[in-house]
């Protein structure tokens, strides 16, 4: 006799399912702060400039002009067009204003995307290391995350590494681009090549371009904008990095049928929409001149140049970031545990890094520096890591 299984429990799906390190990390650095500590903040993933006040007062004046009703589940229609108009212009995508789908941020559009095209026992090729909630948002669907090392594809050829990881069940392509944690960025070429790869696997591209708008050398390329593309992409953008609106939980994704309809129903029945005075603020930010985008990116060049000149001068080996902002320089001449070595900064400097290992096996041996802080942060950061490397070797001798 079989015993029936209590109601008193969560979807199974779920099981499999986690919570960020990036977030426990973060409380264990408010819990020191709260103590009265000083924190060297390299742990975080937010712009170093404030919401522009042209977006602040957008909003303000929605909410007085009393723009503060429902608007369409998809989006207000001349956000839409807006953000077309951009697609088409800036990342060479030939948009209309309904294949564009106004979402909760940008995890809510990579969530979107994967419930809309993934079946239980899918697989989706996933370049690593990756950004930590990709591969929960996989399980979350009852798919499997494959797990492509990023540094072998490049260095051994992309089309043969994704043939290596591929099955007879892989669905979809997850392609980031700058990437998190690691700042690589895909160039035309290996595009053309994942674009070739899913074409003849009859595979959906999810393109993450949350970071479009910080590539330091050679421009930003997205995928969708190759022939035949647009039809099989699902492309996710947010405004939180471009414009510093992570706490305003606005993004968006573009793509064509039978996808937008799926994305439609989503959106419909997990948020029925953004709020709507945040989307006139939205709107507001597009008007923000490149000129300003360009030189906050030069800001962050700075900052990235001096991060990682100090790391190297710390004794950690770092390459260049090409996009995004942060460093991944290897720790492996402390310890191989990446967990182990964060933790040892944080508690004997006070220094909030995240573990390499937490974006996947091929991100362990790293840790993860964010520079979008204030570059007198990143100097007394830096200053403290060398104090603390020291007094560790010291102690190890």
């Amino acid at each position: 006799m079989t015993t029936k299984q209590s109601a008193l429990r969560v979807a199974k799906r779920l099981d499999e399912v986690g919570f960020s390190d990036i977030v426990q990390i973060r409380n264990k650095v408010l819990d020191l702060r709260a103590s009265g500590q000083t924190v060297h903040a390299f742990h975080g993933g937010e712009p170093f400039f404030e919401t522009p006040e042209t977006i602040k007062y957008a909003l303000l004046k929605a909410i007085v002009e009393n723009k503060t009703r429902y608007a369409p589940s998809s989006g207000l229609e001349p956000l839409r067009e807006a953000l077309a108009k951009k697609l088409r212009e800036k990342n060479r995508i030939p948009a209309q204003p309904d294949d564009v789908i106004i979402t909760a941020g940008g995890a809510h559009a990579l969530f979107t995307a994967f419930q809309a095209v993934l079946n239980p026992g899918d697989d989706v090729l996933l370049f690593s290391p990756f950004w930590t909630p990709i591969r929960d948002m996989i399980t979350g669907a009852e798919a499997r995350a494959l797990l492509v090392p990023t540094a072998s594809a490049r260095r051994n050829g992309i089309t043969k590494t994704l043939e290596q990881f591929s099955t007879p069940h892989t669905r979809a392509i997850y392609y980031n681009t700058p990437q998190n944690p690691s700042g690589t960025v895909f160039s035309r070429s290996e595009a053309e090549e994942v674009a070739a790869f899913a074409v003849k696997n009859d595979l959906i591209v999810i393109a993450d371009e949350a970071y479009e708008d910080l590539v330091y050398e050679s421009g930003h390329f997205s995928i969708a904008s190759l022939p035949g593309m647009f039809q099989r992409t699902i492309t996710c953008y947010t405004f939180s990095k471009s414009y510093a609106m992570t706490g305003w939980r606005v993004g968006y994704a573009v793509a064509k049928e039978p996808y937008m309809t799926a994305l439609r129903k989503l959106v419909l029945y997990s948020t029925n929409g953004v709020a709507t005075p945040m989307q006139w603020a939205a709107l507001e930010a597009l008007s923000i001149p490149q000129i300003t985008i360009d030189a906050r990116r030069e800001q962050y060049r700075e900052r990235r140049d001096l991060l990682v000149s100090g790391l190297r001068e710390a004794g950690l080996e770092c390459e260049m970031p090409e996009g995004a902002f942060y460093a991944f320089p290897n720790i492996t001449n402390l310890d191989k545990d990446s967990r182990k070595v964060s933790s040892m900064l944080l508690e004997k400097g006070h220094i909030a890094t995240i573990p390499g290992v937490v974006f996947g096996a091929q991100g362990e041996g790293h840790l993860r520096f964010g520079y979008a802080i204030p570059r007198e942060a990143i100097i007394a950061g830096l200053k403290a890591l060398k104090e603390c490397l020291h007094h560790a070797q010291r102690r190890t001798k």
